[in-house]
């Protein structure tokens, strides 16, 4: 009984004791600055010419938006908001229990105002100290705000899918104003802040109806609207016709999203909005670049199935800026941005990183290897039989050339497993490939995953000869003051031999060379006739994935095609992404000279049979290959077949 009555006492004590605490911290925030929540987080996003191509700054009186937002948002976000000062205490203590009771979080207790706070930062950090700030935001909120100002706030700054404020999200999705929404409008709107990504109702539709009819439920029981005007609503037919936003762009958004994520790891832009009242972040989009990826895109892929998914970067390879980007075919129907948040196989778009190692380890284009089925054997008598495309051999020795403008497979294994695993997987890091890479005989065919914006990374080095370059979509971030917060310095530094690079890029120009039309194809020839400049190009193809990379100076353009739930693509998916990619180039590069590269002082031109890698007797099946001097072909034999197969031989025995 004493112990009972001592615990009691105890608890009293500190309840008393954080009452006390929590009525000191709330004075102290009465008598701190007032909120500048009309500025705090705006955001104001400039293309590379300066111009505003976007703002969320648009802010609506509490006057001005439709009673059915007001009320969805509080019934299902809410429903005591008028009724605390911050914090729903008894909602904390049930959802605690109820997360208790089973083990994990399947309640939250946060209210509106603790929300707004949370919006006043940049990103949304988890730890300690992030909390105790957002919740000391919150009575600072409570302490100098009336709750309609506090609810005004809030609904002119959360998040509609990728849209900021109701304003915003009203005219995106219903083409009128926030004050126009009727109860199904507004109730599919209300739900989508709780997850933008699950509850959009155009990339989601089935996950926000589902949402859409709690929030229905909701305001029925807390006296909002009849049981008949909620089955009325959740029956109504929904158009989401948005408006003539982004001038009818379905791909800006993907930018944008980049440029959000972008900035959250940016140190020297403070978290809080509060400290820079609000951010004029200036990018590297071309906005032209970015309609004609956009178009490209969608003519292309008009007739092919809806589910097909696209990847595609645009950047000039001098400095790392990122021009455009589609992170899929449209954001109003999938908001996931695959360029930012996807790692796929690369295929053969992995061959340059390892044709550059073997020149610089004493390949030239002239090296052969024999192209034929081969099963390999290495550690523990493991067996590796890779294929290539169409099982299309050439049963004979072929040039390095050649291997490169088929994309032989046998040949690249060859040549990988020749050099060592470990020294493709250098030559990768080395270029800016973070993704984890094993040295396994399949890594020359581009079996491990990478996000595009590693591949271009590393191919930006071969298109600017040998440059170290950093792939950004931001330039400059100054706070509503002007003052400049962060702006991006080029550190260019030389990581490729010029030489290798130059005779790589020409190999690479192969893919659509006629003079390699022999007992298969080049892989690009079918898009030659559009052409009307020089390239460097390299496609890549699984299973489930199909890449292409290809730039001159001027330009370097990525593209992934495939289904997200890496179901089989057809062959002709590969076929639309290259129409796809040379239409951008040519477009984007319409007007400008044709800018390749000049030839090194070390390296020379030989006119040699593009198969077999010797010099030429017949100069009307000859090509031009280039060679650092002195390692020009002549009449001895350049094949490595028999190194190789002694080499085999000696790591089996």
């Amino acid at each position: 009984m004493k112990f009972a009555k001592r615990l009691m006492k105890i608890s009293i004590i500190i309840i008393l004791l954080i009452f006390l605490i929590y009525i000191g911290v709330y004075v102290y925030a009465k008598f701190s600055d007032k909120l500048p929540i009309k500025t705090a987080n705006n955001f104001y996003l400039y293309d590379k010419d300066n111009n505003l191509y976007n703002t969320s700054n648009e802010w609506v009186s509490l006057d001005d938006i439709s009673d059915n937002v007001i009320e969805a948002t509080l019934s299902i976000e809410d429903k005591n908001f008028y009724g605390h000062h911050g914090f729903d205490f008894l909602r904390i203590g049930k959802a605690m229990i109820t997360n208790i009771t089973n083990r994990k979080t399947l309640q939250g207790a946060s209210t509106i105002s603790q929300q707004y706070a949370k919006n006043l930062f940049l990103d949304f950090d988890k730890t300690w100290s992030r909390k105790i700030e957002e919740a000391f935001l919150t009575m600072r909120l409570e302490s100098h705000y009336s709750k309609d100002e506090i609810l005004e706030g809030y609904l002119n700054t959360i998040n509609y899918g990728g849209i900021f404020g109701i304003e915003n999200a009203s005219k995106y999705y219903f083409n009128k104003s926030s004050k126009e929404l009727n109860l199904a409008e507004a109730t599919i709107l209300a739900g989508i802040p709780k997850s933008p990504s699950n509850y959009s109702p155009t990339s989601n539709p089935e996950n926000s109806k589902k949402r859409q009819k709690l929030i229905l439920n909701s305001m029925v029981k807390n006296g909002y609207i009849t049981k008949k005007e909620m089955k009325e609503a959740y029956l109504q037919e929904l158009e989401y016709v948005g408006i003539e936003k982004q001038e009818n762009s379905s791909t800006l958004m993907y930018y944008q999203d980049a440029v959000m994520k972008e900035l959250e790891t940016i140190d020297s832009i403070p978290k809080s909005f509060l400290k820079t009242g609000g951010l004029k972040i200036y990018t590297n989009l071309d906005i032209n670049a970015q309609k004609n990826l956009e178009e490209k895109i969608t003519t292309n892929m008009e007739n092919e199935d809806p589910d097909l998914q696209i990847a595609s970067v645009l950047m000039d390879p001098d400095n790392g800026k990122i021009l455009a980007i589609a992170g899929g075919r449209d954001y109003n129907l999938s908001e996931f941005n695959r360029v930012t948040n996807s790692k796929r196989q690369v295929g053969s778009t992995m061959k340059p990183f390892l044709y550059y190692s073997a020149l610089e380890k004493g390949f030239t284009p002239s090296t052969t290897f024999t192209s034929q089925k081969t099963t390999f054997t290495f550690s523990e008598n493991k067996k590796y039989s890779p294929e290539n495309y169409s099982s299309t051999y050439a049963n004979k020795p072929i040039s390095m050339a050649a291997a490169i403008a088929y994309s032989d497979n046998i040949y690249a294994v060859k040549t990988h497993l020749f050099l060592g695993e470990e020294t493709l997987i250098d030559t990768a890091k080395k270029l800016g490939i973070t993704s984890n890479l094993n040295p396994i005989p399949s890594l020359a065919l581009g079996t491990e995953e990478i996000n595009i914006l590693e591949m271009m990374e590393g191919y930006a080095s071969f298109a600017n000869e040998g440059y170290k370059v950093k792939p950004h979509f931001i330039q400059k971030v100054e706070d509503q003051n002007g003052n400049i917060l962060y702006e991006y310095k080029e550190d260019k530094e030389s990581i490729l031999n010029k030489d290798s690079v130059y005779i790589l890029n020409e190999l690479l120009a192969n893919s659509y060379a006629k003079e390699f039309i022999d007992y298969t194809y080049p892989t690009c020839i079918g898009i030659a006739p559009k052409m009307t400049k020089k390239y460097a190009i390299k496609t890549g193809t699984t299973n489930t994935d199909h890449l292409i990379f290809g730039y001159n100076q001027d330009a370097l353009l990525g593209i992934w095609m495939g289904f997200d739930d890496n179901r089989e693509s057809e062959v002709k998916t590969g076929n639309v992404m290259k129409n796809i990619w040379v239409d951008t180039m040519e477009d984007y590069l319409e007007g400008k000279k044709d800018h390749w590269y000049k030839t090194p002082e070390n390296v020379v031109g030989v006119l040699v049979d593009p198969i077999s890698g010797k010099p030429a007797k017949d100069s009307s099946k000859a090509k031009v290959f280039y060679y650092k001097k002195g390692s020009e072909p002549g009449n001895t034999s350049t094949d490595l077949e028999e190194v190789f197969a002694t080499m085999n031989k000696e790591e089996n025995s």
